[in-house]
């Protein structure tokens, strides 16, 4: 039904992950700056409004200050040095996370060219639930997927077979 319209595996697998969970008459903040996939949320009847760019890990007021009933953030804690903070300001009760796993054959991610566009975190599965858990959410739902290149040699061919992303749904149990 999607194919054709998603520029990425990704974005297609997540937007059917969130249209699973989260209703079309639900508003949505979006951690980070509008994007091409919130773009993609909007062309599909969700109501969604971003942060503005400002540092999260210094800066929560636009979370605190949202009456969104659901949080999304994809693909955004792997660069914050905090991500418990931003966690514990949010008031909606539901949360939609994407992260990139760590893979064990490769290092964390970082650009050499954008100072901002580095990962802090790659996260294990163990760790996000952990995380989530000590700042009161309740996985729900959760769900991983592989991002293979069509590149030769080893790394490659481990990308076909080892799990990149990892989205949950989770629902605020205490503040």
């Amino acid at each position: 039904m999607y194919e054709n319209t998603f520029p990425h595996k990704r974005y297609k697998l997540t937007f059917q992950f969130l249209e699973k969970h989260i209703s079309k008459s639900e508003t949505i903040l979006d951690l980070g700056v509008e994007n091409p996939f919130t773009k993609i949320l909007k062309a599909n009847g969700f109501s969604v409004k971003n942060t503005k760019g400002e540092d999260l890990d210094l800066d929560t007021s636009t979370i605190e200050n949202s009456d969104a009933t659901v949080v999304t953030a994809f693909e955004i804690f792997e660069h914050l040095l905090s991500p418990f903070t931003v966690l514990k300001s949010i008031k909606a009760n539901k949360l939609v996370i994407s992260v990139p796993l760590r893979l064990w054959f490769s290092s964390a991610y970082r650009s050499k060219t954008d100072m901002w566009d580095r990962h802090y975190h790659e996260f294990e599965d163990w760790q996000l639930d952990w995380l989530l858990e000590k700042t009161g959410w309740k996985i729900i739902d959760r769900q991983k997927w592989t991002n293979p290149t069509k590149k030769l040699g080893i790394r490659p061919i481990l990308r076909w077979f080892t799990p990149r992303y990892y989205i949950v749904y989770a629902e605020r149990i205490s503040k």
